[in-house]
């Protein structure tokens, strides 16, 4: 028994000295947690960091500042760089004795107890700096342990910090109204001048806002927001900072408040971008940031985007963008994202430069660079614009046209381009390759087209990816610097917010015909017209697009001097009516190229370096021949004159067959006649006991409108000027020629008797024998 009374008695020991550790750690625990309530406040520890970014433009003009990350719109300044005008202001009209006493002002306190039990209600508060410092900080209900709170709070700051520090984190705190907070934003917001430059009058209004921002909302309650300014007037008079008269004659004077667009005086669209691309690349820059912006040209395009969307209205347009580029820095100067940033209604807050749209044809000139780069056609190439059918796995048969549903047949690269035919891209398109193509594209800076070669297809020239007019506008200026690519620069920020382009293969020459192209108005006269609005006074390229159904349009064009890229469309997606890349976006583009050359013409674009340029058939592209009809200047490399000196034979290759069958005599001139049916080799069936009804159409063109002589196994058949006949088919081995003038073609074909009767009668009797 003694044995186990001994045992309890040392675990009752071990379990009393546990206890004592137990509580120990325990005690230190909870010191540790209350520690921070305990201990002074400094003023690094109060330091406002998540700050409104404030922009300048590229000369030092105001554009804008913007909200932080909690939509707090705050900029913080030192003491020194306030208006005493307004440290008066505010002392007098919340705190006049605040350097004074300590965290609490106990006349104050005295004051007010006395007051609310003589009336039974509240009358005045004693609430000091330094406690409404501690609400800001720490906002608790208005109950009696909150304002235990508020009091303990404040004591803490004022151990930490002495009474300049406490002052300026307060007036940096303010509630100015709305999202406004400090005295700072409040100047820029309201007045655009920093809160250094506060005038008696304004500073005397922006000290009254503070009691209650909502009541003295200076935009609706103008009238208490004057009686306030006198009251705070009054206060600064009994504190001896101004006299009576000084208080009289400001109350009278006229202030104004500036419209309120959140602190944005313009281009909100680029500060909001720049602002996330900043925040994204964790960059810090000093306040303000100075951007490339140049205001009074940011502010010029805002109102011709405006009038533009404003003149087409009718034919349901409501959206536009636009994005101005210096072309020997790449800096942005003017970046106008929507009509107006700040009509909600209206999807204003859509960033048309960073959107992705489909570019219609603006792709266009990248595609030739790269087939001309590569060797695949030449300057002087004739293309193929007739019917061309593409079979696409799993799709639908691709048969590319144009809006206007005609083909023009064989064409120069430079007419191809210059009037944005769609066949011949995809043509050139096929040669180069979708995934080559793909890949220049990303060297040029196309990184939306992120998805497969194959789910672009033929169509990536004619627009069938998503992109950007900022990027748009950044591969433009690379044809403008000749292949010379540069990232766009907003900002002149010792750390850039684009990352360096890829190296483009140096081929001057290729870009410098391309940019000849894209400024030959007479090669674009077929689609626009020698006087469109695309055609400037001085010398400038340009190329239109419009996506399908015409919900895009847009026009992208340079001189040596600028890039401006413009977009016509609507955010939501409905389709214009009656609207092209000419008519919707090349006005605005026009507008502004005119601005920016209003004093000074640009320079003409250097010519073609290392090409000669050679008279040519229009039709042919070859040395002219008595019988051209229209002679032109095209550009040829120089080991091509050879060929040019030598040939002169122009033989269109059957592909050509489908469109000539459709020409007009008169719409063609070609120099020789060409036999479009029968094809040769062609064999044909004819079946027994119908020999009398199945005939055979012999078609041509080139002749004129000259007689023509058929010969058939050298036996004339007729003499006629049309340029079809029918001939009854009779089985044997055929060789047809047709003769007019000086020129003439043959081809050979077959007819056999068919071995079993169609199972349809009269299947082949509409004058359409059976080929096989």
């Amino acid at each position: 028994m003694k044995l186990i009374s001994r045992s309890l008695t040392q675990i009752k020991h071990k379990l009393h000295k546990t206890g004592k550790v137990i509580l120990a750690l325990l005690l230190i625990c909870l010191i540790v947690r209350l520690s921070p309530y305990f201990a002074p406040i400094r003023a690094a520890d109060i330091a406002q960091n998540q700050l409104a970014m404030q922009f300048s433009d590229r000369n030092g003009l105001q554009l804008g500042t913007l909200l932080t990350r909690d939509q707090e719109h705050t900029s913080v300044v030192p003491l020194n760089q306030v208006s005493p005008q307004f440290t008066h202001a505010i002392l007098a009209a919340e705190d006049g004795s605040f350097y004074h006493h300590g965290a609490l002002d106990m006349k104050a306190v005295i004051r007010a107890s006395k007051e609310a039990i003589h009336a039974k209600k509240v009358v005045s508060g004693a609430s000091t700096i330094t406690m409404q410092l501690a609400r800001m900080l720490d906002p608790v209900p208005r109950s009696f342990s909150g304002k235990m709170q508020e009091i303990w709070l404040s004591w803490r700051l004022t151990a930490g910090m002495n009474k300049d520090e406490i002052f300026a984190a307060y007036i940096n705190r303010l509630p100015m109204g709305g999202n406004i907070y400090g005295v700072e934003a409040a100047a820029r917001t309201y007045f655009s001048i920093s809160a250094s430059e506060l005038n008696l009058a304004q500073a005397s209004l922006l000290a009254a806002i503070p009691n209650n921002p909502t009541y003295f909302n200076p935009y609706q309650h103008w009238e208490r927001l004057k009686q306030r300014q006198k009251y705070v007037l009054n206060r600064m008079v009994l504190e001896k900072y101004i006299s009576g008269a000084i208080a009289a004659r400001t109350h009278t004077e006229k202030v104004v408040f500036q419209s309120r667009q959140r602190g944005i005086i313009a281009a909100p669209h680029f500060l909001f971008w720049l602002a996330n691309k900043m925040s994204e690349t964790q960059t810090e820059e000093n306040s303000p940031i100075r951007t490339t912006i140049n205001l009074p040209l940011q502010q010029f395009v805002e109102a011709q985007v405006q009038q533009v969307i404003y003149s087409l209205a009718a034919n349901n347009v409501h959206d536009a963008a636009a994005l101005v580029i210096d072309n020997r820095s790449g800096e942005v100067l003017a970046y106008v994202g929507s009509p107006d940033y700040f009509n909600e209604v209206k999807l204003g807050r859509n960033d048309g430069v960073q959107a992705l749209r489909q570019p219609g044809s603006t792709l266009k000139p990248f595609v030739y660079e790269l087939a001309l780069e590569k060797g695949l056609i030449r300057p002087n190439s004739i293309l193929a614009d007739v019917p061309a059918h593409y079979a696409i796995p799993g799709a639908k048969l691709y048969s590319p046209t144009d809006y206007t549903e005609r083909f023009l047949g064989p064409v120069r690269v430079r007419i191809a381009l210059a009037n944005s035919l769609n066949v011949p891209a995809v043509r050139v398109l096929e040669k180069v390759g979708v995934e080559t193509f793909l890949e220049r594209l990303h060297q040029l800076g196309f990184e939306h087209l992120n998805q497969t070669p194959e789910h672009y297809g033929l169509g990536l020239t004619l627009g069938s990816g998503e992109v950007s007019l900022w990027e748009l506008a950044h591969a433009y200026l690379t044809i403008a610097r000749l292949g010379d690519a540069t990232p766009l620069v907003s900002t002149f920020s010792k750390s850039p917010l684009s990352t360096p382009d890829s190296p483009l293969p140096n081929n001057h020459t290729i870009w410098q015909l391309i940019t000849n192209i894209l400024s030959d108005r007479h090669a674009r006269a077929t689609a626009f017209g020698v006087d469109s609005v695309l055609n400037l006074p001085f010398p400038s390229a340009a190329k239109t697009g419009t996506s399908s159904n015409f919900r895009d349009t847009w026009t992208v064009g340079f001189t040596t001097d600028y890039t401006v890229a413009s977009w016509v469309g609507n955010f939501n997606g409905e389709p214009m009516r009656q609207v092209s890349g000419v008519t919707g976006a090349a006005p605005l583009w026009n507008r502004i190229m005119l601005h920016l050359h209003e004093h000074q013409e640009p320079a003409d674009f250097p010519s073609p370096e290392g090409l000669v340029q050679l008279p040519i058939c229009a039709i042919s592209g070859l040395r002219p021949t008595p019988d051209c009809t229209s002679v032109v200047q095209e550009y040829f490399y120089p080991e091509d004159k050879s060929n040019y000196e030598r040939e002169n034979q122009f033989n269109l290759p059957p592909e050509y067959d489908e469109w000539l069958a459709k020409q007009q005599q008169s719409n063609f001139t070609s120099t020789n006649l060409r036999i479009l049916s029968p094809h040769h080799g062609d064999l044909f069936l004819l079946y027994p006991g119908e020999d009398a009804k199945q005939k055979l159409e012999l078609k041509l063109v080139g002749n004129k409108s000259a007689p023509v002589e058929w010969w058939l196994n050298g036996e004339k058949l007729d003499t006629q000027l049309a340029n079809s006949l029918f001939w009854y088919l009779r089985p044997g081995n055929w060789t047809l020629e047709a003769r007019s003038g000086k020129m003439s073609d043959k081809v050979s074909f077959q007819v056999e008797l068919a071995n079993l009767k169609p199972t349809r009668r009269g299947f082949s009797i509409s004058n359409s024998p059976v080929k096989r």
